[in-house]
């Protein structure tokens, strides 16, 4: 696994990324900085935590418009990081929770 170092509304942050997945993590780094420049360009939320909650639920809103059998999944507790997803939609579910702890680091804040 190698690291990309990329710039979210500004900020550097150095994620993990797999093999051959560089593509895929610059998309959807450019997803988040676009969505959360957009809510913070809009002039009603300054926080950084806000806005990366208002971003993600935003995204995921999407998501589940475009994949509707990832909204149907249900969602279990797990004895990880955060809720756990069956069926379609787990991997990438459980890979975006786990980017975002990355990113968010030990304490769990952008700032």
């Amino acid at each position: 696994m190698k690291q990309l170092e990329v710039q979210i509304m500004g900020q550097s942050y150095l994620l993990g990324c797999p093999d051959g997945g560089d593509a895929r993590l610059l998309e959807a780094v450019e997803r988040v900085d676009t969505a959360m420049c957009k809510i913070r360009d809009a002039g009603k939320v300054r926080a950084r935590d806000r806005i990366a909650v208002l971003a993600a639920l935003n995204l995921a809103f999407d998501l589940a418009d475009k994949a509707p059998s990832i909204e149907a999944a249900p969602v279990t507790a797990s004895a990880g990081s955060g809720p756990a997803i069956e069926g379609d939609g787990a991997l990438l579910l459980n890979s975006l929770l786990e980017r975002l702890d990355a990113a968010l680091g030990e304490d769990g804040r952008l700032l």
